[in-house]
């Protein structure tokens, strides 16, 4: 019983025990795309047969647009890399960029969202006007001239990294700071914030420990679904040009879009894997998300309740809940 109650006390596990039918399915199959994609970027090293940037063995060139053989599996590309180790390289670059990408954003859109919703006033209305202006804007269009205005172009790793997820930081600040602001307006004039005022708590802790604290339980569910729109996002800046160098790390997008000319001449195989790995990985999030969204609706634990409960338990549930039970002080 007291495993059971620490392994409930694990985010994912928690929701993976409440979820029933089509949403453990589709929280189940979630779960095993994002963690091939993880196991992917962390041994990337050890897994590809090459180096991202390698043209050549001890037999010599690898050759470009070479089919799939014993040596490579998925053939080489146009410049003459190994299609599968730069497929399994590009989830190492994805994986740094959403991870920068999803930091910044939070921690920005938080504490803004946080300021603006607590405060108020003339910091309010500023904040939510330049917000809204942002979130009006074209979302690929402003990563694009973001992009261009920190690198210039394409760029190295780590610069192409930073690049890459400050342009959809600035996308995704907005959606933390809405999410968080509302919370914050709503939880500001519950009681047991006025009692910390009251008893003379500084606006500082009240702010940090109470508001913050109960403000930010929905953002696990759009961290899952930006993680996602960010591989989207990178995808897009390297197709169109703004990525990173082939020379300084594998991507997806910029793959993908040097095999356009290789399909039209019936070269298949440079294009199949970059372009699956982005589908199965942001397929992968956005089943984590929309899954973790089912089971925030109280409809459906009610409907798992109903499922499971026994003839004592349904009489029991249709009684009025105690004040105790609702986490009231009697």
């Amino acid at each position: 019983m007291a495993k059971r109650r620490v392994l409930d006390r694990i985010p994912v596990v928690h929701q993976l025990r409440q979820s029933v039918g089509l949403q453990r399915g589709m929280l189940v199959a979630g779960l095993v795309l994002t963690a091939l994609f993880l196991v992917f970027a962390i041994f990337a090293p050890w897994i590809a047969p090459y180096s991202y940037n390698q043209l050549r063995d001890a037999q010599g060139n690898f050759g470009s647009t070479q089919p799939p053989s014993a040596e490579h599996w998925l053939g080489t590309t146009v410049g003459g890399y190994d299609v599968l180790s730069r497929t399994i390289w590009g989830a190492q670059t994805a994986i740094l960029v959403v991870i920068v990408a999803l930091i910044l954003s939070v921690v920005v859109g938080i504490l803004l969202g946080l300021v603006s919703g607590y405060l108020g006033g003339w910091v309010d209305r500023t904040l939510v006007v330049i917000a809204d202006a942002i979130y009006a804007f074209p979302t690929l269009l402003l990563a694009i001239v973001v992009a261009i205005a920190i690198s210039g172009g394409q760029s190295g790793l780590w610069p192409g990294i930073m690049a890459a997820a400050v342009s959809i930081t600035v996308v995704f600040i907005p959606q933390y700071f809405r999410v968080v602001r509302a919370e914050v307006v709503r939880i500001k004039a519950e009681a047991f914030v006025e009692s910390a005022k009251v008893i003379g708590a500084p606006t500082s802790r009240i702010m940090f420990v109470h508001v913050l604290r109960n403000a930010t339980r929905t953002l696990p569910l759009i961290v899952t679904l930006n993680a996602s729109e960010a591989i989207a996002t990178l995808a897009a800046l390297g197709f169109l040009g703004f990525g990173i160098e082939p020379s300084a790390a594998a991507e997806w997008g910029y793959d993908l879009q040097r095999s356009i000319s290789d399909v039209a001449a019936g070269i298949w195989w440079t294009a199949i894997p970059p372009g699956v790995a982005i589908v199965l990985t942001i397929l992968g999030m956005t089943l984590i998300g929309e899954g973790l969204n089912d089971l925030a609706d109280p409809r459906l634990r009610a409907r798992r309740r109903a499922t499971n409960q026994t003839p004592a338990d349904a009489v029991a549930a249709s009684q009025p809940a105690s004040r105790e039970f609702m986490g009231e002080v009697e």
